[in-house]
């Protein structure tokens, strides 16, 4: 099995950007950990601060991989551009969030990203990405 993770903007921060939000392990850090926890499982890792970036990944991915992990961070709220590139390809998605965005400002609990994808797995902390990798590999 292949899954590509996707993170979007601000994630290449994770340790440094509100540790009291995001906690202060890096992404990179967590993702060894991961890969270990699911050695039959390929997990390729991307991130960017680019929309048109994470939808040109989208497209390459959602067709040569079994599951997309995806954390667009604000595009979640903002980007029918993602939602369409997520209905476009094959591959499921499952959205990511590292905090409880229900529980946070109003602006985030809108997500366009959502109707589009599987599912959704938010408040965990990093271990929101361990769920959605399980979710995938038992669909």
């Amino acid at each position: 099995m292949k899954l590509q993770i996707i993170n979007g903007p601000n994630l290449n921060l994770l340790g440094q950007r509100e540790p009291d939000v995001y906690g202060r392990r890096t992404f990179e850090d967590y993702l060894d950990e991961l890969r270990r926890a699911y050695p039959d499982v390929t997990i390729d890792y991307f991130q960017s601060n680019c929309e048109g970036a994470l939808i040109d990944k989208i497209h390459e991915a959602g067709f040569q991989c079994d599951g997309i992990v995806l954390n667009a961070g604000a595009y979640t709220h903002t980007s029918i551009a993602l939602h369409d590139a997520i209905k476009a390809v094959t591959a499921p998605v499952v959205e990511v969030h590292i905090s409880n965005v229900h529980s946070r400002e109003p602006y985030r609990r809108q997500s366009m990203i959502a109707p589009a994808c599987l599912g959704v797995v938010c408040g965990f902390g990093l271990d929101s990405y361990r769920l959605a990798v399980e979710a995938l590999t038992k669909k």
